[in-house]
């Protein structure tokens, strides 16, 4: 048998997060293009500063139903109509509403970006909002959210929202709207936001993908160019002051076979210099299978399927009042919710006295730093990063500053970051599952006052 040699890699090729190219329409429409030779998919992201704080109180919801609503027909087109030819494009697209606005994703091979393009702008432009679809999304929209309270997970995010932020803030309550605000909802308030909100002049197009032959000027000028409206006032950030002080909650769910938890306090937004140190630490602690806490947890112990830790921006301020949140997330079975929780708090203590160790650091930057060239790898995942720099109002080069930033990190610095992330004694814990069995064990962790609530 003749065996052939083995291939040898070859010598890795320096990478580094690609830089647009920034321009704006004449009708203030921000544009950033970022040419992709091989992708002939192209991405087109756009981010429309309509946050959820702007939606009125008695409607809350009205965000969402209105970005669903674009999909929804023009005014020379019906929703079949318009979805047709979507589809004859061979293009998707999404849209998707939260605390800092709306997204808008087109994803549709280069060879039709411009018909592609032209019903996007239909959309924006001149959307149609008819009575019988609004009502439909409102109706599909109603029939979700009782599945959203079945789901273990959802319930817990809800509840520790609700523990985290005081009552007046929108943070508080879920990001749809509830099933009284969103009942509320119709065409007139879809209408109605969508003229107070969504303009050119304060959005971001994000274009990537292969563009060559393609008159990308042209084609923008002809669509998203021909989208006008006046011009709106920012929708002022408001600061909020959230309630951090270690405790609680338990939404009880009798006969559960497993205990959903949810543990979290708010934490700075990418402005904060903290953040390349946090992402380290975070990933250390609680980023993939191979992290600090799954390793106790389910290796060791068998308690779980796997836990995560997470950091998350909800939305950012470069005046330094931005919001992230904190958590760490996962489900143990029942009878071990107690000890699981009692290895959890031991583990976080562990990180603040004695810190991580140089071969934990150096995986999670091996990782952070070595898969970025696979996450960019589509003309989507590029798009995706840019839109939400835009959103968050970072500079064009953030991406590449931040991976230099966390190859910089030390162990000393991750470990200082992830402790001031997860305090041991500042932290909310929601517990979905069976009160009755659990509720003891967890009062005697002494992690903080034990609360009841109807799950």
């Amino acid at each position: 048998m003749r065996l052939h040699p083995q291939p040898t890699p070859g010598e890795p090729k320096p990478w580094s997060f690609p830089v647009p190219e920034r321009g704006t329409l004449p009708n203030g429409l921000t544009v950033l293009r970022s040419d992709r030779p091989g992708q002939r998919v192209v991405a087109l992201e756009l981010h429309v500063p309509a946050p959820l704080e702007a939606e009125p109180r008695a409607q809350e919801g009205v965000a969402a139903i209105t970005a669903r609503a674009l999909a929804e027909g023009t005014e020379s087109r019906t929703a079949e109509e318009f979805a047709a030819e979507l589809e004859a494009c061979g293009a998707t697209l999404d849209t998707h509403a939260d605390h800092g606005g709306i997204r808008i994703s087109l994803e549709v091979p280069a060879t039709r970006l411009p018909r592609a393009a032209g019903l996007l702008a239909e959309a924006l432009r001149a959307p149609a909002f008819p009575e019988n679809e609004i009502e439909r999304l409102v109706r599909n929209r109603l029939d979700e959210i009782p599945h959203e309270l079945a789901n273990p997970a959802h319930r817990a995010a809800m509840a520790l929202s609700e523990a985290l932020f005081p009552e007046d803030s929108r943070y508080s309550r879920p990001r749809q709207g509830t099933p009284e605000s969103v009942s509320r909802v119709d065409a007139k308030a879809v209408r109605a936001f969508y003229e107070a909100h969504l303009r050119p002049g304060a959005a971001t197009a994000v274009v990537a993908g292969d563009l060559s032959g393609v008159d990308l000027d042209g084609v923008l000028a002809d669509t998203l160019g021909a989208w006008s409206a006046p011009p709106v006032g920012d929708v002022p950030f408001t600061p909020v002051t959230a309630e951090d002080t270690g405790r609680v909650v338990i939404v009880d769910r009798p006969g559960s076979v497993q205990t959903q938890l949810l543990i979290g306090r708010t934490g700075p937004d990418r402005h904060d210099p903290v953040w390349p140190a946090q992402k380290v630490g975070v990933y250390c602690l609680g980023g993939t299978i191979t992290s600090r806490l799954d390793r106790v947890l389910r290796e060791e112990k068998g308690y779980t399927y796997g836990i995560r830790a997470y950091g998350q921006v909800l939305r950012s301020s470069a005046e330094g009042t931005g919001l992230g949140l904190l958590s760490i997330r996962g489900s143990v079975a029942t009878d071990v919710t107690g000890p699981a929780l009692a290895d959890l708090w031991t583990e976080l203590r562990s990180v603040a006295a004695e810190g991580l160790t140089e071969e934990e650091r150096d995986a999670a930057v091996r990782y952070l730093v070595g898969v970025a060239p696979l996450r960019f790898e589509t003309a989507a995942g590029v798009a995706s990063t840019l839109a939400d720099q835009a959103e968050e109002g970072l500079p064009d080069d953030y991406q590449s500053w931040l991976d230099a930033r966390i190859a910089d990190t030390g162990a000393v610095e991750a470990s200082a970051a992830v402790a001031r992330a997860f305090p041991a004694d500042r932290l909310v814990t929601v517990l979905v599952g069976d009160a009755e069995r659990i509720a003891d064990p967890v009062t005697a962790l002494g992690i903080g006052e034990v609360t009841v609530v109807s799950g």
